[in-house]
């Protein structure tokens, strides 16, 4: 098997995540995390800071959670409107997906609502 070194070209991967948390460069960040081209922020659920920076991203993964679930509607419908994609999937999905797309360079946000213990 041939391993190859990963380089984020100064993006933050998903380190990790918990009950409530996010991992991301190494920085714990409690709650729900918007993944941005400018880096990570707390997120309150609300679309505005993707639709902010929707000139740089061509796609959000949209994580809801342990599981995957139905988002917001209104969330969905103003990336859509912006003009991103919007892929929905678990939160753990979309942590893998991310740090898959950004090592390959790609134009990729992501909306992480936190995983809560059942």
């Amino acid at each position: 098997m041939r391993l190859n070194e990963i380089h984020y070209d100064g993006s933050k991967p998903v380190d990790g995540y918990g009950p409530g948390f996010f991992r991301v460069g190494g920085k714990v960040m409690d709650g729900h995390v918007a993944l941005l081209p400018s880096g990570p922020v707390v997120w309150d659920g609300s679309p505005d800071v993707f639709v902010a920076a929707a000139s740089e991203m061509d796609v959000v993964l949209l994580g809801t959670g342990a599981d995957i679930d139905n988002p917001p509607e209104a969330l969905v419908e103003a990336m859509e409107a912006a003009g991103l994609g919007v892929e929905v999937m678990s939160s753990p999905s979309a942590c893998r997906t991310y740090n898959v797309l950004l090592g390959e360079g790609r134009r990729i946000g992501a909306a992480l609502f936190a995983v809560v213990e059942k």
